[in-house]
């Protein structure tokens, strides 16, 4: 699985860093920072649930 994020749609809601920090945090101005592009299978269902609940459809899951 490989995780990717259109920074321009990010709308700075946080779901995705409360959900999974490991794997996501925001940048100073509060948008999304894909810290790790490939997570460990432990971290898929975190993942997807970040994936799924983003109010601005802004990450994406390859694979």
């Amino acid at each position: 699985m490989r995780v990717s994020a259109e920074r321009d749609r990010c709308v700075g809601s946080g779901q995705c860093a409360l959900l999974s920090p490991e794997v996501f945090d925001q940048d100073d101005e509060g948008l999304v920072v894909v810290l790790v592009e490939e997570p460990a299978d432990g971290h898929r269902e975190e993942v997807l649930q970040a994936v799924d609940l983003c109010p601005s459809r802004t990450l994406r899951v390859h694979g």
